[in-house]
């Protein structure tokens, strides 16, 4: 089930690597899963035993002792993660899988039994008074290592419940927003689509709507659409339910905007994500609405459908990359801007971390899981050898050398809010779209790269921001009652309208995309971190471009730090800040630099 000699054959004619687990456990049945999962629950017990109401006596009496105490905790907590990492990846790579659906749902239920013994730690030590904490932190360095985790736990404390309430949100999670959350995965993985007289996943069905022949494109459109409308019953009472769970735990805790949680999770101040918004908002004309006027005029179209927005356009040529090509592109590109960063990109390759085919009931989309610090990431892909998939490899690398960098951090302070964490993704994606650039042939490869980019960039920074503001609705109008799924149909159609422009019409088989967007559900408001992502990288990038020397020295030194540092800190050895306004501007200059250039090869044939 595990091994790394399995492989699938890819659309692209390459054998394509699924990964290895066996790093993390060699199998659901293996004794070293079950001492690991018994482990968990006799330390939380015994650290709830050893611990609970003795803190402020640490703090004051001996505070390598409540040092000592966190480092039992993050030991206790990097196992947990090591053993639900192992059933999370499992469970993704194949959700349709009665077995290993059990497997991921009784893991859930001990760990999150056995946790609920250590949820008095965070709120006890966030009763210590600042002062005793800050003396104890600055005379005793064991304590001290955990200064920024215990920084960042303090900035929730305004929003904690008392112990019992918190235990009870704890526990009830598995009933509740956990559960919704699997039955999404499953449901969407379990639909079947015909398109052409065959059956495929969601995936597969995305993917022709990027087809030459638009009757193709228009087909998988229409059956998506579908498909997920006699769906929508089940989908529209996730939303309701998620969202109304979200209401009742934000009321509770103060939070007086549904998406100020996030903004504190991201460790973000919610003034310098209102920035953006309005920022690229703005820019809508600019950019989105601007480009898709010519796209549609390079299809001989008035108008564009839907399932026109990813179209290849005529007489462009459209590489498909085996998976030996995207490899050398991505860690050619890595290797030119460090090969240091290159070779940490390689070990995915070398060491089966990386699970690339598509396969019925695998989850849609791609990501990079950082498991725990003391094994590795594994990143999951659908890959089919479009460019975009050659694209969304270099960027979930990104994630990956973010990820194996940080982790000498310590499970505690490895992870890194979204925001930042979209960073070395979204910058692994620019070395690797210059370095295609650059080496491009002639003003028509060059062409063919800027619109792909410029389609890439308008998905990430117009269309994530679009999903915010639709989350935004959702959140909001549910507060009034129950939604329909006409309801969310509306809000949905209204807000790509708006974003997307003049160039499209959008018909009623549209109204159903909502249903299958995964971050609306698993995390919501997540999406703003793409674009925040996308428009730093911009303007970093432009400060590499121009950097004498020790750029690469600052970049991994942003990226080691993992979450021990606020966005103010990481960039400000780049002369970078996010909370000046003019920030977001110039990060939106950069595409709109790229359609000029593509307008003036249009108007010159000339690059």
């Amino acid at each position: 089930m595990n091994k790394a000699d399995a492989k699938s054959t890819g659309a692209a004619g390459n054998d394509l690597p699924e990964w290895n687990l066996d790093d993390l456990y060699p199998g659901m049945e293996s004794a070293a899963f079950r001492e690991d999962l018994a482990w968990c629950a006799e330390a939380s017990q015994a650290f709830e035993v050893r611990y609970k109401g003795g803190l402020e006596a640490l703090a004051k009496d001996d505070p390598d002792g409540l040092g000592a105490a966190i480092a039992d905790y993050e030991a206790i907590e990097e196992r947990m993660g090591r053993i639900m990492s192992y059933a999370g990846l499992l469970h993704a790579g194949d959700t349709s899988d009665s077995v290993r659906a059990k497997f991921y749902g009784d893991a859930q239920e001990k760990i999150t039994a056995a946790s609920s013994h250590l949820l008095f730690f965070a709120l006890e030590l966030n009763r210590l008074d600042d002062k005793v904490l800050d003396k104890a932190m600055a005379a005793f360095a064991a304590l001290g290592h955990y200064r920024p985790w215990l920084a960042d736990l303090r900035m929730e404390k305004p929003y904690q419940l008392d112990d019992r309430l918190e235990q009870l949100f704890h526990e009830k999670s598995v009933t509740g927003r956990a559960a919704w959350n699997r039955l999404f995965d499953e449901t969407l993985t379990g639909l079947s689509f015909t398109v052409d007289g065959k059956q495929m996943s969601i995936e597969q069905a995305l993917d022709l709507m990027q087809d030459r022949e638009r009757e193709r494109r228009e087909a998988a459109g229409r059956e998506i659409g579908r498909v997920l409308d006699a769906n929508g019953r089940v989908f529209t009472l996730i939303t309701n339910t998620l969202a109304k769970d979200k209401q009742i735990s934000d009321d509770w805790r103060g939070f007086n905007d549904p998406a100020d949680s996030r903004h504190l999770a991201n460790r973000v101040e919610p003034e310098v994500v209102e920035a953006l918004v309005d920022a690229v908002h703005a820019a809508f004309p600019r950019i989105s609405h601007r480009y898709y006027r010519m796209k549609a005029g390079w299809l001989g179209l008035d108008k564009m459908e839907y399932w026109d927005r990813n179209a290849p356009l005529p007489h462009m040529p459209e590489k498909l990359f085996s998976w030996e090509e995207a490899r050398s592109t991505v860690l050619d590109a890595y290797d030119s801007f460090s090969p240091e960063m290159s070779q940490i990109a390689g070990r995915f390759f070398d060491r089966n971390w990386i699970d690339a085919p598509v396969r019925p009931g695998k989850a849609p989309g791609a990501f990079s899981h950082p498991t725990v610090p003391s094994v590795h990431p594994y990143v999951m892909l659908n890959y089919l050898g479009r460019p975009r998939d050659v694209m969304t490899l270099a960027h979930e690398l990104g994630h990956g050398v973010h990820q194996v960098l940080a982790a000498d951090q310590g499970a505690l302070m490895a992870q890194t809010p979204l925001t930042l964490a979209e960073t070395a993704s979204v910058f692994g994606e620019m070395l690797t779209f210059r370095r295609m650039l650059d080496q491009s042939g002639d003003t028509q490869q060059r062409r063919a790269l800027l619109i792909q980019k410029v389609e890439d960039m308008i998905n990430t920074v117009i269309r994530q921001i679009a999903f915010f503001l639709f989350e935004r609705r959702v959140h909001g109008e549910r507060r009034n009652g129950e939604l329909t799924k006409d309801q969310l149909g509306a809000y949905w159609l209204e807000v790509q309208g708006e974003s997307l422009g003049d160039a499209f019409t959008f018909d009623d088989s549209y109204r159903a995309y909502w249903m299958y967007i995964p971050h609306f559900i698993h995390s919501p408001f997540y999406v703003y971190a793409y674009a925040f992502g996308d428009c730093l990288v911009n303007s970093l990038y432009a400060v590499y471009q121009s950097a004498e020397s020790g750029f690469q020295e600052r970049y991994f030194e942003m990226l080691k730090a993992g979450g021990t540092k606020h966005h103010r800190e990481l960039l400000a050895p780049f002369g970078l800040d996010a909370s000046d306004p003019a920030f977001w501007s110039k990060g939106l200059a950069v595409i709109e630099g790229l359609i000029e250039e593509i307008e003036r090869i249009e108007e010159t044939g000339k690059a």
